[in-house]
């Protein structure tokens, strides 16, 4: 069934929002994959924050050139769906390659990433990466350990006179018993 040019218009436009709003776009060729597969990765795919739509290659070109992407010609071949990963793109990646791993039907094609197209070899690699948060835990960590050495420092001297004091009292304590 056709859809109507106003029907596609309100569609190429909610696209367009979304590519503008996304962190990451990421390609999938999903040829011969049932439906019940489709839902299992919608549903990956907004846990981790993002959208996942089946479109129409023209429908995408159209978005794609309008904000100014380049799309290589072997991304929107065959049959198309597109991850939006709102907020972490990496945690969008790993739902999207953690749900397609024992499925053949469904394979990453490539993706957009700040503007730049993606393989399908560097999607996986942003996969890979740890998640948002695990990546600030792991900076503040990086940026709080000199300071936490610097204190360190300069408590030993304090907490050095105060065992050669303990170490006197004891001392004296049982001379004195």
């Amino acid at each position: 069934m056709a859809i109507s040019k106003q029907r596609k218009e309100e569609v190429q436009a909610l696209y367009s929002d979304w590519v503008k709003r996304s962190q990451a776009v990421i390609l999938v060729e999903y040829t011969g994959a049932n439906m019940k597969s489709l839902d299992n990765l919608r549903a990956k795919i907004r846990e981790s924050g993002g959208e996942f739509h089946v479109v129409k290659n023209t429908l995408a070109r159209r978005v794609f050139a309008e904000s100014g992407m380049e799309v290589p010609s072997d991304l929107l071949v065959k049959s198309t769906a597109i991850s939006f990963a709102f907020t972490d793109p990496a945690l969008t990646a790993k739902a999207l390659t953690d749900a397609t791993k024992g499925n053949e039907f469904v394979k990453v094609k490539g993706g957009f990433m700040a503007g730049k197209a993606m393989s399908a070899a560097q999607v996986k690699a942003l996969s890979d990466l740890p998640p948002l948060p695990v990546v600030r835990a792991q900076l503040l960590g990086v940026l709080q350990a000199p300071a936490g050495k610097l204190v360190r420092t300069i408590a030993e001297p304090a907490r050095g006179l105060a065992a050669v004091i303990k170490a006197n009292l004891e001392k004296s304590s049982p001379a004195a018993a």
